[in-house]
């Protein structure tokens, strides 16, 4: 008999230290207190310890004592089962807090007030403003004088110089070393080029080419003092590269080498009937 009662106590012993404990039962209203539960426990989880008023707030195991702690809350006056299972649970207590209303003096919200500004915010708001004037003159100045100031002139942007037929010519120069249809980017090559020769006309004759169709851009020229057989070039031009543009067609390599060389001859032969004629008088 003796040895079955040591038994017993033994084995509620060893039960009592395995069972999961509150570092305080009871707390006062947003206090905090820490469960925990021995490493031989199932743990259960922050989202499955957020019941019946209770709070879980974090979850870390102490592995020092073999514990899984979490700190738990609660904003509801009473008492709260802490589930840990189907059969166990624990009772935390939280206790409100109580005002005297006799004693406590309760006010209503002061209301904002508007502070004066001071002398010193008054004069950082005089000096930025002085500041932001001197830097506006500053720039003003100094773009007006960019020509006069070396140092200015330097960093500012080269002009072009060049006449819009010389700079059409750079271009295409520039495309044929691309070598854009000898790729396979047949399209491109041709929509670069049709872009420059619109260009050209925009610059050398104020026709906007850019916004307007092949036809109503040949037919705009040809009021320019432009002969027939310098437009015929622009219309061949544009008759190969909207074939590729919008049929989808793939000229021959020869047809690509005859626009280029088109674009090129009527660039050239489209400048000296529009400004030959002005230079001559001016020389």
């Amino acid at each position: 008999m003796v040895v079955a009662t040591l038994f017993i106590m033994a084995t509620g012993t060893l039960r009592g230290q395995n069972t999961a404990q509150l570092s305080a039962d009871t707390i006062l209203l947003g206090d905090q207190t820490i469960l925990s539960i021995p490493r031989s426990n199932v743990y259960p989880s922050v989202d499955q310890l957020n019941q019946n008023g209770i709070e879980a707030l974090r979850q870390e195991f102490d592995s020092a004592r073999g514990m899984m702690q979490t700190t738990l809350t609660s904003f509801e006056p009473g008492v709260h089962y802490i589930k840990l299972n189907e059969n166990d649970s624990l009772p935390l207590t939280v206790l409100d807090i109580n005002v005297d209303t006799t004693t406590a003096e309760i006010r209503d919200i002061t209301p904002i007030e508007n502070v004066p500004y001071t002398f010193g915010e008054i004069f950082r708001w005089i000096l930025l403003g002085l500041g932001i004037g001197v830097l506006s003159f500053t720039g003003w100045w100094a773009y007006s004088h960019r020509r006069k100031i070396p140092l200015l002139a330097a960093f500012s942007a080269p002009v072009d110089t060049r006449t819009p037929m010389e700079r059409a010519l750079d271009n295409l120069e520039t495309l044929r070393k691309k070598q854009l249809w000898q790729s396979g980017r047949t399209k491109e090559y041709h929509t670069e080029l049709t872009d420059t020769v619109r260009t050209f006309i925009e610059e050398s004759t104020g026709i906007h080419a850019t916004e307007m169709t092949s036809e109503e851009c040949v037919n705009a020229l040809m009021g320019e003092s432009v002969s027939a057989d310098t437009t015929t070039l622009l219309r061949n031009v544009f008759i190969t590269a909207d074939l590729v543009k919008f049929a989808k067609r793939e000229p021959l390599p020869y047809e690509h080498q005859r626009t280029y060389d088109n674009a090129v001859e009527f660039v050239k032969k489209a400048w000296e009937e529009t400004h030959g004629r002005e230079e001559e008088k001016d020389a």
